[in-house]
């Protein structure tokens, strides 16, 4: 599931790089069919990290492990967020889809044990994120919350609000998934065709491809543009 999503991300960011160099006519930010194409993407990898978590904790969640754990994706989104700043420094990313991670790891813990919890408070969580708009987190100190009322100018904006929300909904799922028998088959489920493989191995390698395919496409597209006449 979480090579899916790594798969579609790059088709995503593929597209977009089209776009930036000038071979495609498309606006991210604005048309709905983008707009969905990105929530889809960004709603299964906050599942499938939530799912991730309730897993592990059901399996014994180790202290040192976990923290190490939220301190790589910490210093991942640490990397984007710089990296973004070089290239984009008008709109660099404050708060993308890895530092919601990480801070969703953390508040995550506290519901380990507690599905029916998880997925209340991440309806409400969600509720929240789609309904309220409060001017007082405007203030560029709180933005990385949500619930603005207008969407700053960054090119990866994945507010706590209301994507934690789909975070702790991801936790009730991969608990039911542990606890439910009829899914017995699904949790001895091997992948046996090369494409099935293929996207196991970008699932358990999914922050290294994150970091790199980018840089790697852009690389690609400016040795194109060096190419042309």
């Amino acid at each position: 599931f979480r090579g899916s999503a790594i798969a579609l991300m790059v088709a995503y960011h593929f597209c977009f790089d089209l776009a930036h160099f000038g071979y495609l006519r498309a606006d991210f930010n604005h048309d709905w069919r983008w707009l969905s194409f990105r929530a889809v993407i960004l709603s299964s990898f906050l599942a499938a990290a939530g799912a991730s978590l309730a897993v592990t904790a059901a399996r014994g969640l180790d202290g040192g492990r976990f923290w190490k754990g939220v301190a790589k994706v910490s210093a991942a989104a640490a990397l984007v967020s710089a990296g973004s700043w070089l290239v984009f420094p008008d709109s660099w990313i404050f708060f993308g889809a890895l530092h919601c991670i990480a801070v969703s790891r953390v508040i995550g813990r506290m519901f380990t044990g507690r599905p029916r919890a998880a997925l209340g408070t991440g309806l409400a969580i969600l509720l929240a994120g789609h309904t309220l708009r409060l001017p007082a987190l405007d203030a560029p100190p709180l933005r990385w919350i949500g619930m603005m009322t207008f969407k700053p100018a960054t090119e990866d904006y994945v507010p706590l609000v209301p994507w934690a929300g789909v975070f702790l909904i991801g936790m009730w799922a991969g608990d039911r998934l542990l606890r439910v028998e009829r899914l017995r088959a699904l949790r001895q489920w091997q992948a046996r065709s090369p494409g099935g493989r293929a996207l196991g191995w970008a699932g358990r390698h999914s922050l290294v491809i994150y970091l790199l395919h980018q840089p790697a496409l852009f690389a690609a597209f400016h040795a194109l543009e060096a190419l042309r006449p």
